[in-house]
């Protein structure tokens, strides 16, 4: 991968960095529930898409990347407590944790062939 399309990835995933925390301090909108952990679905395929952009940036550090990831998710989660209209939950942070969980080895075993 040239390094100009390696850049054009490492200024999309901060964007997308700025957009969803801003995205997740707004109020919350009035979605239909398709299922009770659909928040928790939407979290992990969030931060799985979040490490894909990274990584793709990055290609030679998805230990850092990981570790990025998820003290991110927990200051989102912090930040979103300290708010009036949302809420930090636990269970968000572990989702984004197993949304990177499901996404690193398969990077990882692909990087290897």
């Amino acid at each position: 991968m040239t390094s100009s399309v390696r850049t054009l990835f490492r200024i999309a995933f901060v964007l997308a960095l700025v957009a969803v925390f801003w995205l997740a301090l707004m109020p919350a909108p009035d979605i239909a529930k398709l299922v009770s952990w659909q928040d928790k679905i939407e979290h992990a395929v969030l931060f799985a898409a979040l490490a894909l952009f990274a990584l793709v940036a990055w290609p030679t550090r998805p230990v850092a990347i990981a570790l990025g990831l998820l003290l991110y998710g927990a200051a989102m989660e912090l930040a979103q407590s300290q708010t009036g209209h949302r809420f930090g939950d636990p269970w968000d942070w572990l989702a984004d944790a197993v949304g990177l969980l499901v996404l690193l080895p398969a990077w990882l075993r692909s990087r290897r062939r």
